[in-house]
């Protein structure tokens, strides 16, 4: 396993966890860090999660699509495009 596997299986593994201790199925951390997709984006979201210990699913998701709207904002910035 590589360097960047290990800290995706890792940063996975820590939303994954983070999800379940907010009583939430672990089927539904997957879900946030196969859309997240990138280490990075999964610590913001555990960042989140701890903070504000969302409620409800609906709320975790929101910020899971915040999450991944900001990042597709910036890219498009950077190729030199705006949205």
């Amino acid at each position: 396993m590589t360097a960047n596997q290990k800290e995706w299986a890792e940063e996975k593994k820590r939303l994954v966890d983070t999800v379940k201790s907010l009583g939430f199925p672990g089927e539904l951390g997957e879900a946030v860090a196969k859309n997240l997709g990138s280490p990075k984006a999964m610590k913001r979201m555990v960042g989140y999660l701890e903070s504000v210990r969302p409620q409800s699913a609906e709320l975790v998701v929101d910020e899971m699509l915040a999450i991944c709207s900001e990042i597709s904002a910036w890219k498009a910035k950077k190729a030199g495009r705006n949205l």
